[in-house]
Order: C-alpha cells, then sequence, then structure tokens
C-alpha cells in the first residue's frame, strides 16, 4: 500500500510461515502472463505469528530464489497480517482524498489500539455509505513500525528493494480480481489458509466489507499428526496431504486430521457466523486457498458447514503460460500456494 521505487513492475514476494513464494508476471494487451514462479522452505521458527524471530535463513531463502529464477527485477511487492496489523471500515463525511490525508491521523485514533507514533496508517475510500447517503465508507489500515522495519530490513539486506507493502487478505483480492468476475450483491469470502493464519476476506460488488486474520492454520494439523502418531515434522506433513508412509496407522491418521481440521473449520465458520449475524447477510461463495487448504478432507468438512458453493481458487485462471517453461501439472499442484504471491506481482508502483 505504500509505493517508492520505479520502475513500475515488482516481484511478488509472499513471505509467509513456511516457505516464501516468489512471483514475476508480464502484463499482457488483455491479461497477465507468468514469466517466473519458486517456493522456498523455511525452517520452523524462522517466522512466528508473522514475527520475524531468526532473519538468515529467511535472507538465503529470497537470495536463493533470486539467483535461481534468475530475477532481475530489484523492486518487491511484500504483504503483511497479523496482531501488529489493524483493518477497519470506518464511516466520515464527504470529503476528497486530499481534505482527508491531513486528518486521517485524528479520525483514526479511536479505531487503533496503539500509540500512533508507533503504526503507519494508510487508508482507501470505498464510496457511499449503504445506510447514510451523505456519508462515506473508509477502509484504514495501521501496521506497526517496528514490524515493518523488520521485513524491509531483511529485503534490504537480500539485495531487494521493497516497493510495495500491502496486506495478505487485500493481496488475496488483487488475485480475485485479475482471474473472477464478481456478482452483483453477492458476498464472496476468500480464505487462504496458512500455515499459521488464515486470512479471511469478505468481498462485495468488488470492494472488501470484512476481513479478519484467524490464528490457526495447517502447522497445528502437522503438529497433531506428528504428535500422535511419532513421526517427524516432515513425514506429517506429507502425510497431511495425503501421500502414503509404510508402517502408518491409518485409521488413528485419520481420526487425528478430521480432529486438528475440523477446529479449523469451526474458527472459519465462527467468523463467517459473526459477519451473517452481525450485517444480517448471507455467503454466496466461498473460494479457498493456501497450503493448509490442501488437507485432506478439510475442504469437504467447509463445505458440510456452509449452506454455499465452496471451491479451491485457481489464480491462474486468467494468467497464461509457456507450458515448455511450466508443465501443467506443475501449475495444478502450485496454485493452491500461489495466491497471495499472484496478487502481489499483478501491483504496480503508483498504483
Amino acid at each position: 500500500m505504500l509505493s517508492f521505487f520505479s520502475p513500475k513492475t515488482v516481484i511478488g514476494l509472499d513471505i509467509g510461515t513456511s516457505a516464501i513464494k516468489m512471483v514475476e508476471l508480464d502484463e499482457t494487451k488483455d491479461t497477465y502472463k507468468l514469466k517466473n514462479f519458486g517456493i522456498a522452505k523455511l525452517p520452523k521458527e524462522t517466522i512466528v505469528n508473522g514475527v520475524i524471530i531468526n532473519s538468515d535463513p529467511l535472507i538465503q531463502a529470497i537470495k536463493g530464489l533470486v539467483s535461481n529464477l534468475k530475477i532481475t527485477n530489484k523492486n518487491v511487492a511484500i504483504s503483511i497480517s497479523g496482531h501488529p496489523v489493524i483493518i477497519k471500515k470506518i464511516t466520515l463525511d464527504f470529503m476528497t482524498e486530499e481534505e482527508l490525508e491531513p486528518v486521517i491521523e485524528t479520525e483514526a485514533e479511536q479505531y487503533i489500539p496503539f500509540d500512533l507514533d508507533e503504526v503507519n496508517i494508510d487508508f482507501q475510500i470505498l464510496g457511499v455509505n449503504e445506510e447514510k447517503s451523505d456519508q462515506m465508507n473508509v477502509m484504514l489500515v495501521a501496521a506497526k513500525k517496528a514490524m515493518i522495519e523488520e521485513y524491509t530490513d531483511v529485503i534490504r539486506a537480500s539485495g531487494l528493494k521493497t516497493s510495495i507493502i500491502d496486506i495478505d487478505v487485500f493481496a488475496l483480492e488483487n488475485m480475485f480480481d485479475i482471474n473472477y468476475a464478481y456478482e452483483e450483491n453477492q458476498n464472496t469470502v476468500l480464505i487462504d489458509i496458512g500455515a499459521s493464519v488464515t486470512n479471511i476476506n469478505i468481498v462485495k460488488n468488488g470492494f472488501s466489507i470484512f476481513n479478519r486474520d484467524v490464528f490457526i492454520g495447517g502447522n497445528q494439523i502437522t503438529e497433531e499428526i506428528q504428535k500422535e502418531l511419532s513421526v517427524s515434522f516432515e513425514e506429517a506433513e506429507i502425510l497431511k496431504t495425503g501421500e502414503k508412509i509404510e508402517g502408518i496407522d491409518q485409521e488413528l491418521l485419520d481420526q487425528t486430521i478430521a480432529n486438528s481440521s475440523a477446529s479449523i473449520s469451526r474458527e472459519i465458520q465462527r467468523t463467517l457466523d459473526f459477519f451473517t449475524g452481525s450485517s444480517y447477510a448471507e455467503i454466496h461463495h466461498i473460494y479457498l486457498s493456501g497450503g493448509g487448504a490442501k488437507t485432506r478432507g478439510l475442504k469437504e468438512l467447509i463445505d458440510e458447514k456452509m449452506s454455499c458453493s465452496v471451491e479451491f481458487t485457481d489464480p491462474f485462471k486468467t494468467i497464461k503460460y509457456d507450458k515448455s517453461a511450466f508443465d501443467t501439472e506443475y501449475i495444478k499442484d502450485i496454485s493452491v500456494f500461489a495466491s497471495i504471491g499472484i496478487g502481489l506481482a499483478s501491483r504496480k508502483i503508483g498504483d
């Protein structure tokens, strides 16, 4: 959401808890074309709840991807989420962006539970308030400066420039915008289930109307498998997605996955119940992405609890790619991981 450098194109760098994803797109006349995509795993405890605990392996992972993919563009777009990030839709009297700029901090003070000196603030005017036609809706975003500095220091140490800082739920929305058409007045839920955080964004007519980060994700399932079946974390990750390992108690594995998946499903349902209960609105479509969404049976579990369609997001739905460079099966395999990275790579400096 903050822009500093040129040229206009950027590399999308999705820094997750368990892995980083690097995406480079070329914009064609009517869509985008995939130029580069790479994933690098991170050791456990590198990032915890969005906070960088150990920067060295993260820096090395970024450098490795830049080298392997032969990336020459130094400008990157990253996104953040978690407790240090506050997103709030507020209602204000009508004014222009230029008029709002000098008074936004005063307006924001009542909504942000941090000292204003500790945060960077940004906003976007959304349009007329549905209930009060003489007022407007504004999306207010505040992020702790300390967190932003941690990430920009890592990017700088990797030999790159932080050109855009976005928010995970908005990067998810950017990806959806370039791949899907919105159905008028229908509430679409975009859910990205990461290793430790699940990002939820509810969008209507192309605007985010509700969003929340739930601090639960795929690692919880992996850790339960690891504990119950006495396997390594890496083996538990393999078992989670349905691959077989000889000598595993399949019945115990199935029960462990079902129990831990149910807790993620319940947290998602609580968030959506809160939205529908407070807004008297219904959910029409749910799109899932993120590595945690690959967990065997989790989509079906969410599907059972909801009275609307639930499907996996296809972040490459309209994006072209050279089939000699990217095998179709590879694109299918990485699609669940790619949503936020695609959303970031589609950004332009200054937009």
